[in-house]
């Protein structure tokens, strides 16, 4: 029997690994794929392969037999004809039989397949991704990754799924003077708030500035009066809104609600999804000047609420959203029946401003019918993508500009009550640590606190 070298004491001498010497530029029309290759390449694959390819060039060669029929890269050579290349790189390994050939195929797919992510490794990567994005750096979109946009919105909430800490920002004493001013368009990062008239086309106009949202998430007044029907704070009662708190008939309502939803149908791309809140009250009147501006009503969701708030037979422990969707298009679907993880029924379940737990009198003196900032998180994550504009005509204390925030989309707000500006720009600036700017004057917001401050105080010194 012959002995190695190990056998004889002696050291092993190194395996010889054929190499790689040379790619060669190889036209399409020389290359044949395997006829029974058995990996499936959908159509939704080989668009991804071919948005890979023109983003960062083929930079991965088609593997080879000596004859030109294809080992490994069926799917970038269905790429590169959907792409209209000529020629590809190649690499011809021409020192394997046939039997190795056929086990090199299966393994070249199967042995990817057993390794698994470092999921907190690759959420780090698209968080850094994220960044460049925001600083400009990045001229596309993640899912060119080949991961889905859900996948990513799921991976990146996932180091935030703790329950939030309550809120701690109190409404300004309605007696002082408001830091905002009505016309003030205030730059908060990435995202837009203008204290504007939402019934107003130039509001629209002015806060989007041509962009086209892809959803709208917006909670009008009820035309209910606040006091009666939401259950105050420690501190005492609420405001009550500038508008349709309650002084509206019936008729000046809808005309009220048709109003602003003409101008939303107006701004929305076909299939733009507007979710839009509501009491059971009026929710009749919002479904029919829904339709008369042109929307199709594609759902009802419920706000389930922990507890009960004010009524006479019942109290209410829900509020109303209409999912309206503009007609002519396919809207963003991320929930596809939970295929990425996230289950969502048209039930919502989220604790209310009437749970009186640590911290609830904050977010009671914020606004009455102020929404959990979680709750439109993940209302904006069912139908809008990454970087995408989400539009609300009624910005109140800043729900949706902090969803917005928390799930990379770009908010742009309108609210008229220049109170309710400043709450907003207050809690975006406490979540954050950013300062908003006005957008003509360039004056930050403490900085015009603090210039009002001391002119009433040189005025309360006579």
């Amino acid at each position: 029997m012959r002995q190695s070298p190990t056998q004889r004491g002696g050291p092993a001498s190194p395996p010889t690994i054929w190499m790689a010497e040379k790619v060669v530029q190889t036209p399409l029309s020389r290359l044949k794929p395997y006829a029974n290759n058995n990996r499936v390449h959908t159509e939704k694959n080989i668009a991804k392969l071919k948005a890979s390819v023109a983003q960062f060039g083929f930079v991965t060669p088609i593997l080879v037999d000596a004859s030109g029929v294809i080992i490994a890269g069926h799917g970038r050579f269905e790429a590169a004809k959907a792409l209209g290349l000529e020629t590809v790189p190649t690499v011809v390994a021409d020192h394997l039989s046939e039997a190795e050939v056929r086990a090199l195929r299966i393994a070249d797919n199967r042995l990817a397949e057993l390794s698994e992510w470092n999921v907190e490794a690759l959420r780090i990567e698209f968080a850094d991704l994220l960044d460049l994005g925001i600083e400009g750096d990045l001229d596309f979109s993640l899912d060119i990754t080949g991961f889905e946009m859900p996948q990513i919105d799921i991976m990146l909430a996932g180091a935030g799924t703790e329950e939030e800490e309550p809120e701690t920002v109190d409404l300004p004493d309605p007696d002082r003077p408001a830091i905002a001013r009505p016309g003030d368009l205030w730059i908060l990062g990435p995202h837009r708030l203008l204290c504007g008239d939402a019934l107003d086309a130039a509001s629209y106009a002015r806060v989007l500035e041509g962009e086209v949202p892809r959803m709208v998430f917006t909670d009008p007044p009820y035309n209910v009066p606040v006091q009666g029907h939401v259950r105050a704070g420690s501190n005492g009662a609420h405001r009550e809104f500038v508008m349709a708190s309650g002084e509206m008939t019936a008729d000046e309502f809808r005309r009220f609600l048709g109003g602003f939803l003409v101008h939303l149908e107006r701004h929305l791309p076909k299939g733009g999804i507007a979710m839009v809140c509501m009491d059971w009250r009026h929710v009749e009147e919002l479904i029919g000047a829904g339709k008369s501006a042109g929307f199709e009503l594609i759902n009802l969701c419920v706000w389930n609420k922990t507890n009960g708030g004010m009524g006479s037979l019942y109290r209410s422990k829900h509020e109303l959203v209409c999912i309206f969707k503009k007609p002519g298009g396919a809207h963003v679907n991320n929930v596809e029946l939970g295929r990425h993880g996230r289950n969502r029924t048209n039930v919502w379940d989220h604790a209310g401003v009437n749970s009186f737990g640590a911290g609830r009198e904050a977010d009671l003196a914020d606004h009455p019918t102020v929404k959990p900032t979680a709750l439109v998180a993940d209302a904006i994550m069912d139908v809008s993508h990454r970087g995408e504009v989400v539009l609300d005509a009624f910005g109140g204390s800043g729900a949706t500009l902090l969803a917005a925030e928390r799930t990379g989309r770009r908010a742009r707000l309108i609210e008229l009550d220049p109170l309710y500006v400043d709450v907003a720009i207050r809690r975006w600036q406490e979540m954050t640590g950013g300062q908003a700017r006005e957008a003509v004057t360039g004056e930050r917001f403490a900085e015009r606190a603090e210039r009002l401050a001391a002119a009433q105080e040189e005025v309360a010194d006579g």
